[in-house]
């Protein structure tokens, strides 16, 4: 999957105030899957759809590839349908990110994706 050049993760307003005390993303179904679920930018927007619809203060973060290879082992795996998912076995430091956004609700009331991505 070397022809994607960002990755993004998801984060509810709890992990989200809980990454920026640690300094790095510890979601509860990460801890149980032992690894740190990532989308692509083609997968980012069903992901919003399907797990995080009603949630207010969703943080979207972009991280380049390369910086995120660097944060531990970078495997693509099937997931949704098939579709290969980026999966981080390692630690994801926000701090990483090359931008962060505050999602917007649609007035279905899911997060929207940013006009800038």
């Amino acid at each position: 999957m070397a022809d994607q050049k960002n990755i993004y993760k998801i984060l509810n307003s709890d992990d989200w105030a809980m990454a920026q005390v640690n300094g790095v993303s510890r979601t509860a179904l990460d801890e149980g899957d032992g690894y740190v679920h990532l989308s692509t930018r083609a997968q980012v927007g069903e992901t919003l759809q399907l797990h995080y619809a009603g949630a207010e203060e969703v943080r979207l973060l972009e991280y380049d590839l390369s910086v995120l290879e660097g944060m531990g082992n970078l495997r693509w795996e099937p997931s949704r349908g098939g579709d290969l998912f980026p999966h981080l076995y390692g630690s994801l430091q926000i701090d990483g990110a090359a931008r962060t956004w505050t999602l917007l609700l649609s007035e279905d009331g899911i997060p929207q994706l940013p006009k800038d991505l």
